[in-house]
């Protein structure tokens, strides 16, 4: 029990945060939870798994076949033109960041700026492997969430800029790693930098699937530029409600409205994910819900609705590891974890909705 707590509910910010070391199977010794250097003259690679670097598969990554014809480049540009006046999310606020300005989300500028870039071991288990996730986690968001348990990251900005060569590198040092992806935190704001950085690892030989790890609140025109691109989108359902989204995310009424069509288009683009023989996912969706205190009825119209708009093997991961943190103590109904009792009535819903791919775990630890 104590294994699986560790690979399903170690939270970003204590992966972050806390140098850990935690025993996965016998013959792997130790990971080492450490960022890779800023510096893209440090070549230092950290190998948690001591693997061996990833070879192309028969399925290729989707991405490759748009940097072979060019098209990647393109992509890139046509999110850069939006960044004159900015529309990369749903905010659109309008502030040129192609001069250097700082938009509603504080990313200054156009490069990236990135708080940690670690094989993680504390995401779901088909990213996880053996292997790890790659994953980079941007600075800054537009969503600014008043519980955001990494609110030093995506409030305050904490990271450092990377150019896009950079960026590449650590995508490349990854693989390199043994990672089973390269898993994108919060991408939206830095998108265009992203592919940019794509493009470049790619031509250097990068063959690892790209998870876009999103707060679902996600523009159609955007999505459409990444069709293609990703390989899997794993996004937060955080609220249908447009009244406790606005409570609790900066006035973002629109969250349970936008998050929905966005959903429908990534299943489109990427269909249901399935886990390959070797149980490691290379392509699909994969929905997160955070259950959060005082609001189960709020999970339960998410729960019924991907149940009616999806596949009943649509991957649902329901979490449980809410935590009161930053903002949330203004907030006296969430300023408490969840009990026994609001998980397990969501998870009865999503069962009784018919959902069959559901990522649960035990509740042991629960009031």
């Amino acid at each position: 029990m104590m294994d699986n707590f560790f690979h399903t509910c170690l939270t970003r910010r204590a992966f972050m945060e806390k140098t850990a070391k935690v025993c996965l199977k016998a013959g792997l010794s130790f990971i080492f939870f450490k960022g890779f250097p800023a510096d893209a003259s440090d070549s230092r690679v950290l190998s948690a798994s001591k693997g061996k670097e990833k070879k192309p598969s028969a399925s290729e990554p989707v991405y490759l076949k748009l940097h072979k014809s060019g098209e990647l480049a393109e992509r890139a540009a046509a999110l850069e033109s939006m960044m004159k006046e900015c529309r990369l999310c749903p905010r659109q606020c309008g502030a040129d960041r192609i001069s250097g300005g700082k938009g509603f989300c504080k990313a200054p500028g156009m490069l990236p700026v990135i708080a940690s870039a670690n094989p993680h071991f504390g995401e779901e288990r088909p990213l996880v492997g053996r292997g790890g996730s790659g994953t980079i986690f941007f600075s800054h968001c537009n969503l600014r969430c008043v519980f955001c348990q990494n609110w030093e990251i995506s409030h305050a900005g904490r990271g450092a800029g990377h150019s896009l060569e950079n960026l590449a590198d650590r995508m490349l040092a990854m693989q390199k790693a043994g990672c089973h992806n390269i898993n994108l935190v919060t991408p939206t704001h830095y998108s265009a930098a992203i592919l940019r950085a794509l493009d470049l690892a790619a031509k250097k030989g990068l063959c690892l699937p790209v998870v876009y790890n999103t707060s679902g609140w996600e523009r159609a025109e955007v999505l459409s530029l990444l069709d293609g691109v990703v390989d899997i989108y794993l996004p937060d359902f955080k609220f249908k409600d447009s009244s406790i989204s606005s409570d609790y995310a900066a006035g973002a009424d629109s969250y349970g409205e936008i998050t929905a069509r966005a959903i429908l288009e990534m299943q489109r683009q990427v269909g249901t994910a399935l886990p390959e023989s070797d149980g490691i996912m290379k392509k699909g969706l994969m929905i997160r819900h955070l259950v959060m205190p005082g609001h189960t009825k709020d999970s339960v119209r998410i729960i019924e609705w991907i149940a009616r708009n999806l596949p009943e093997n649509t991957y649902v991961n329901i979490m449980a590891q809410y935590n009161p943190a930053y903002k949330a103590f203004d907030h006296p109904e969430i300023a408490r974890r969840i009990s026994t009792e609001e998980y397990r009535e969501v998870v009865r819903a999503a069962e009784k909705a018919g959902l069959v791919n559901l990522d649960v775990r035990g509740s042991w630890w629960l009031r």
